[in-house]
């Protein structure tokens, strides 16, 4: 069987390094193994904008993490704070008014160590300038809790990470499937075998190979129909093998599986996330500038309320909100104030949209859509408007209006300035919530509650992480947070 390993990591993504970069600064000898070639590998974390979510106290404590502290702007940053207790309401909002679960908490403590841990392994970070801060009164004012991303975003994180872990000793494999666990009589895991066909021994196994976001049949029979047709954002590679694996094993299903990570994306992107095109433009088939404007569906109805909270805690639950509407198809409707304001997406060369100095030419160049009843949705909402309230991207400024009896509670202006566009969009699927459940040191547990010996797990394949939504740039430090716990608790003890 080839020589025998203390950990074998499946897949290669940041949970898995940051799992490997924990095991070998700890001693071991790590093999990982990743079914892509070389520039496919990563899973879906070269295809993030490298956001990371943390609880911090003070500006002061995010100098450590950055890449540099000699950009003027810093000086007239407002970075706020972002406390272990507003990421645990934030968490804890989407919960549909269950308490945290133990994963939850997990997180939330750990949270800024693991991101200090990832910097003193040369993996750095930039202010999220354009995406996260709004300038006011000569202050750049950070929003929402999401402050950092990793420098060159996620490519740039995998290639950091990358680096750490090998230059602790870890080996990584290209090109090798993993197919299935293999267990010794009494049931411990002690290693894996190929689709080749070859055999890996090892004392421990993690799993950080994702969840079964771009398996259509998986999708279907835990998601729901409708998630058949969704597109994928990131790697086509993460179909639900771990999972399957662990299953098979008897390892407990924990967590939402009808819930999962999803975006408003290009109605015409490509079924999978595109690597080809450079880091900083692979965000660009997101479309998440909807707080600005409102969204439609087919029948020219809104359908929820674009301005209920910062696009970082509402992204998610859109996405999926759009797969619902007729055609799994919405329009995006903006005005000339706010063309500022949009996101860089917007902008993008092979953005998709329609133009029109007026709103009945703008709606009929709308394909498949209701334009009577969509114009008549907009003369409602525009009539609604609260003009006496001040704009303020930079709050929940209270600024709203209405149609059919549905709010939109913040950022609602009269769609009233030529020009005019609409961008079509559908539901993209990000990853998935469902998974299996482990323990404070990231075993994965069997149905009765006891570890499986010498099996582990992190990143997307842990369950109950999250619930009914997602605050953004959470999945990033969940998979870097579990990845560290794994890589301890598999040099540690074979059981619990």
């Amino acid at each position: 069987m080839g020589k025998h390993w203390d950990v074998i990591i499946v897949g290669s993504g940041n949970a898995a390094l940051c799992a490997g970069i924990a095991a070998c600064e700890l001693g071991a000898d790590v093999l990982m193994i990743e079914k892509a070639d070389r520039n496919m590998a990563g899973g879906n974390t070269k295809y993030t904008a490298g956001a990371m979510r943390f609880s911090y106290e003070t500006s002061e404590d995010l100098h450590p993490l950055l890449a540099s502290l000699n950009d003027p702007r810093i000086a007239r940053a407002d970075f706020g704070r972002y406390t272990q207790e507003k990421f645990a309401a934030d968490l804890s909002s989407f919960n549909d008014g269950a308490p945290l679960s133990q994963e939850q908490q997990i997180l939330v403590s750990k949270s800024y160590e693991t991101l200090l841990w990832l910097a003193g392994h040369g993996v750095t970070f930039n202010p999220i300038w354009s995406r996260q801060s709004f300038e006011k009164e000569g202050q750049i004012i950070f929003w929402g809790g999401l402050t950092l991303a990793a420098e060159n975003e996620g490519v740039g994180l995998f290639d950091m990470e990358l680096t750490a872990y090998e230059k602790l000793g870890g080996v990584i494999r290209y090109n090798c499937e993993f197919q299935s666990l293999k267990t010794s009589d009494d049931g411990a895991v002690i290693g894996v075998s190929l689709a080749s066909g070859e055999e890996i021994g090892a004392n421990a196994v993690i799993l950080a190979c994702g969840g079964f976001e771009s398996n259509p049949d998986l999708r279907a029979n835990l998601l729901g129909a409708e998630w058949r047709g969704a597109k994928v954002r990131g790697t086509p590679h993460n179909t639900g093998d771990g999972l399957l694996a662990a299953w098979a094993l008897g390892a407990q299903r924990y967590g939402r599986f009808s819930g999962c990570h999803a975006t408003p994306m290009d109605y015409f992107m490509k079924d999978f996330g595109n690597l080809n095109i450079p880091h900083g433009e692979r965000k660009n088939y997101r479309k998440i500038s909807y707080f600005l404007g409102v969204m439609l569906n087919e029948n020219g109805a809104r359908f929820v309320d674009e301005g209920i909270d910062f696009r970082n805690y509402t992204y998610a639950q859109f996405g999926q909100a759009v797969l619902q509407q007729p055609g799994q198809k919405a329009w995006q409707i903006f005005d000339s104030k706010v063309f500022d304001l949009m996101y860089e997406e917007y902008q993008f060369y092979d953005a998709i949209y329609e133009e029109a100095d007026n709103i009945s030419e703008l709606l009929s160049k709308c394909d498949g859509l209701d334009a009577v009843a969509a114009e008549a949705t907009l003369r409602e909402f525009n009539s609604n408007t609260k003009e006496a309230i001040h704009f303020d991207p930079t709050i929940k400024d209270g600024k709203s209006s209405m149609s059919a009896g549905l709010f939109k509670s913040n950022w609602a202006q009269a769609i009233d300035s030529p020009p005019y566009r609409a961008y079509p969009v559908t539901g993209g699927i990000t990853f998935t919530y469902g998974g299996v459940k482990i323990s404070e040191r990231a075993a994965v547990l069997d149905q009765s509650g006891k570890a499986i010996p010498g099996l582990f797990a992190c990143g997307e394949m842990v369950g109950g992480v999250f619930q009914g939504g997602y605050p953004g740039g959470s999945g990033l430090t969940s998979g870097a947070v579990f990845g560290r716990l794994a890589g301890i608790g598999a040099i540690g003890n074979r059981s619990e």
